[in-house]
């Protein structure tokens, strides 16, 4: 055996010609180092990779896939180019390599028969070496596989076979096709692979061309249409009598027994049971024996039977090649333009290619999706494909209706939502009084919304995980597109439906925030208009609170001006919801600093709410509370004070002390008798009050947070500093495990936070904290927002403290410009940048004097 150890060097897609390649230089005496065979799971990639490049050879299969720059092949190739170490390459396609290769000779492997293609390997890794005794078995995947040779000249078909025609189109998908190989070649004594998804997202296409790409590997593969599980015995009859398992004629029962115990005794065969829906059905199928089976299935309920692997949209740059592995001409922007309107998905690309072939432009096909995605996706079916997009699902939803008419409706209210995971289990016993009889009917319990789950996945209109559905945007559109508008109308009620059955509850409450994450890009993709519940309009008004109390006011505000509108416009100023809306609307006005029109639509909220419910009603107090809040933000202090007195007393008696209510007014008004110099009252207010928020409501409350800021701030205020340090640490500890980094309260307790580390002599944590706070502000808010440059102007302070005045005299000069851009050259905050500026000069100077 030769002392030469061989790395074979290949792309992810070649893997077959890898194999192939590596048994003909072990037959002739080699010593081979492949990666899957020789690197165990846990490997260090780049370790192994130098140090099989340091001890022996490298073969470079050269191909179009191994050129490709993201891939692993390019640093090894380079690596020894960069040393002018020789590199041996055979092409196993017809490539032209990048220029600094392309001196080296390299021999063709395709294109030949087995004999000449073997002959010109070894001719090229140093002639004929056949050693007099067999060859050793490879340790690794190989040796596991079963029978009694390596693998025929990737491309050659086995001798029995009756495969599907192979798509000349096909494109992408190479590190599925790596991992279906390694899974079924893992060491089972038989492996059972089930790929899985929705309609057209090409999981025939991948079974066909994994069975041609591997072909080399089988000595028989035979293709078993199994929608129908009582058409699988003729099937597999047929291949009984082929192979001489059963005599021709044999009864089909008769026939398969006897067939899957010749397999289980056979090696080196693939079945491929395509579109198999019933797991149950096909068990009785399914052979044992070193064979391998790949399953293609709408449904992922394959854990009894077989392994699954659920097979998704393409990435975007298996989309781009797709869209023209046909031979359409595209530009960069229109490829992925047409890709993203079309969601990456197989079928939906392949006939978008197919309409481009045949001359339709990328600027009409562009316009026609903009105007009739569902007409354009109707348009014939490209090949292998047995439908258009349109009709696939149209199929595909008549049958759901057929075996769960209730499935149905669900997919018809979420066709109507956002293309994310929409938590359907969770709606059981929490559907409204107006919802559909069949709807209720469905999942009116958990169990019926779970067996309404199980027959969704099984039709694979949707993808399922953990109890929630989600529809592709693009299954959607097909779905709309073919609703009629009595079909919509039901739709769009029932959807509304679901959505206040998924309602998590109150948008201030933490614990309910990882649910509102879920549920809120539904409760945004209703219209306002559209709701005609009560309850469908409070789960949209949380939602949009929910994003108010994340940071997020904009989006909010254009949501609930679109509710109140409609409010006003169908049930009048009047009504409850009306008033509620109004109610969050002037909160998004002052959030987004609108504090004029967060007033006047709070007085007029008042005023209604006085007049229907009186004085003491909890919605008149909530009223008032939030009027006293505008009316301070407009410098209105006195009004503002006397309102909040007043409330906070009817507060404490008709609420009781221990209200949340009660204890939001008593912070507010805390907050607004230190404003007017009643420190001493404010502190002993907001003591009483943290102390009942934590008792009531939990430390981590956004509540119990805000008041502790604001006691924080107070105490300070008063001279009891240390204190006010360690409960700022703890608030700005628990806002950001809370509301996140970026969170605009999160990064205001930071901002005075590191403010008073410097009061107390802790500066260099004061700098470590503003420059983590500035970096936040500066990605969140902007390079030149006010918030921004305040907290650059205290960091220049603070780094000329600890001696860091050279980046304290470039962030000062930033800061100048910027607030002279901002503000002007003669606004306060400029003169006062101007002012630290010059100092931080001065101390630059004297520093460099000294």
């Amino acid at each position: 055996m030769s002392d030469t150890v061989w790395f074979i060097s290949h792309a992810g897609a070649d893997r077959a010609w890898a194999e192939w390649i590596a048994w003909q230089l072990m037959d002739a005496g080699h010593r081979v180092e492949l990666d899957y065979w020789d690197w165990g799971a846990g490997d260090n990639f780049i370790l192994k990779m130098n140090a099989a490049l340091e001890r022996g050879r490298l073969l470079a299969l050269f191909s179009p896939a191994y050129f490709e720059l993201e891939r692993f092949t390019t640093p090894e190739w380079a690596a020894k180019m960069a040393v002018q170490e020789k590199i041996v390459p055979v092409r196993i396609v017809d490539t032209i390599p990048p220029p600094i290769l392309r001196p080296l000779l390299a021999p063709a492997l395709f294109g030949l028969d087995d004999h000449d293609a073997r002959e010109a390997l070894l001719r090229a890794v140093a002639g004929p070496a056949r050693p007099g005794t067999p060859p050793p078995r490879p340790q690794g995947m190989l040796a596991r596989m079963g029978g009694g040779s390596g693998p025929r000249l990737p491309g050659s078909l086995p001798r029995v076979r009756n495969l599907p025609a192979r798509n000349a189109a096909f494109t992408g998908r190479d590190s599925l096709l790596v991992h279906l190989r390694e899974a079924l070649a893992a060491g089972q004594r038989v492996g059972v692979q089930a790929l899985h998804g929705r309609g057209g997202v090409g999981k025939t296409q991948l079974a066909v061309e994994y069975a041609y790409r591997f072909a080399g590997e089988y000595e028989l593969a035979w293709w078993i249409a199994a929608e129908d599980p009582a058409l699988i015995p003729d099937q597999l009859a047929a291949l009984a009598a082929r192979i001489g398992a059963a005599p021709t004629g044999t009864l089909p029962a008769a026939a398969v027994e006897l067939l899957l115990g010749e397999l289980g005794e056979r090696s080196r065969w693939l079945l491929v049971f395509d579109n198999a829906e019933d797991p149950d059905a096909l068990a009785s199928f399914l052979p044992g024996g070193p064979g391998h089976v790949l399953i293609t299935s709408r449904t992922p309920h394959w854990h009894t039977h077989a392994v699954p692997l659920d097979v998704d949209t393409l990435s975007r740059t298996e989309s781009v090649a797709l869209l023209r592995a046909q031979g359409a001409i595209l530009t960069d922007a229109d490829a992925d333009h047409i890709s993203a309107t079309l969601d990456d998905l197989p079928l939906a690309l392949a006939q978008a290619a197919a309409l481009l072939t045949r001359g339709l432009s990328p600027a009409d096909l562009k316009e026609e999706l903009a105007a009739n995605l569902v007409q354009v996706m109707g348009q014939g079916h490209p090949p292998g494909y047995p439908t258009a997009l349109a009709a696939q699902v149209r199929l595909t939803r008549t049958r759901l209706e057929t075996d769960h008419p209730g499935a149905a409706a669900v997919v018809d209210a979420l066709a109507l939502l956002a293309p994310e995971p929409f938590p359907l289990t969770t709606c059981a016993s929490h559907l409204p009084d107006q919802t559909s009889t069949l709807l209720k009917e469905t999942v009116g319990s958990r169990l019926g919304a779970v067996g309404a789950v199980e027959r969704v996945a099984r039709h694979g209109l949707t993808r399922v995980q953990g109890g929630t559905l989600q529809l592709h945007r693009l299954t959607q559109d097909m779905l709309k597109g073919q609703m009629t508008s009595p079909e919509h109308d039901q739709a769009r009620a029932d959807a509304e439906a679901l959505l206040t059955a998924a309602d998590p509850g109150d948008a201030s409450e933490p614990r309910f925030w990882p649910a509102w994450q879920v549920l809120l890009p539904h409760a945004l993709a209703i219209a306002p208009t559209r709701l005609t519940t009560s309850p469908g309009r409070d789960v949209v008004r949380r939602a949009c609170w929910y994003l108010m109390e994340r940071g997020q006011p904009r989006p909010a505000r254009e949501r609930l001006q679109q509710l109140y509108d409609t409010c006003l416009q169908q049930v009048g100023p009047d009504h409850v919801d009306t008033l509620w809306a109004a109610n969050d609307l002037a909160r998004a006005y002052a959030d987004t600093q609108d504090h004029e029109r967060a007033r006047v639509l709070d007085e007029d909220t008042l005023a209604r709410r006085r007049r229907l419910y009186g004085d003491d009603d909890s919605d008149t107090l909530v009223s008032a509370r939030n009027l006293a809040i505008w009316l301070w933000a407009l410098g209105r202090h006195e009004e503002a004070l006397a309102l909040d007195e007043k409330t906070l007393e009817t507060r404490r008696r008709v609420s009781g002390a221990e209200h949340p209510d009660t204890l939001r007014t008593a912070a507010g008004l805390a907050v607004e008798l230190a404003e007017v110099g009643r420190v001493e009252e404010a502190v002993v207010l907001e003591e009483e009050t943290l102390e009942v928020q934590r008792r009531v409501m939990g430390s981590e409350h956004p509540d119990t947070l805000n008041t502790a800021y604001n006691l924080a701030n107070r105490l300070a205020a008063v001279g009891r500093v240390e204190e006010a340090v360690v409960l700022e640490e703890e608030t700005l500890e628990r806002r950001r495990r809370v509301l996140g980094e970026d969170h605009p309260d999160t990064l205001i307790t930071a901002y005075n936070l590191a403010n008073r580390l410097a009061a107390v002599g802790r500066g260099d944590e004061a700098v470590v904290l503003g420059e983590e706070t500035l970096g936040a502000r500066r990605r969140v808010l902007g390079l030149e927002h006010p918030d921004t440059l305040s907290t650059a102007h205290n960091l220049a302070i603070r780094l000329a403290a600890v001696g860091r005045v050279d980046e304290a005299v470039v962030l000062g000069e930033e800061t100048l410009e910027g607030w002279r851009r901002v503000l002007g050259s003669d606004h306060p905050d400029t003169l006062e940048a101007v002012g630290l500026l010059e100092w931080l000069k001065r101390q630059q100077a004297e520093g460099e004097a000294f």
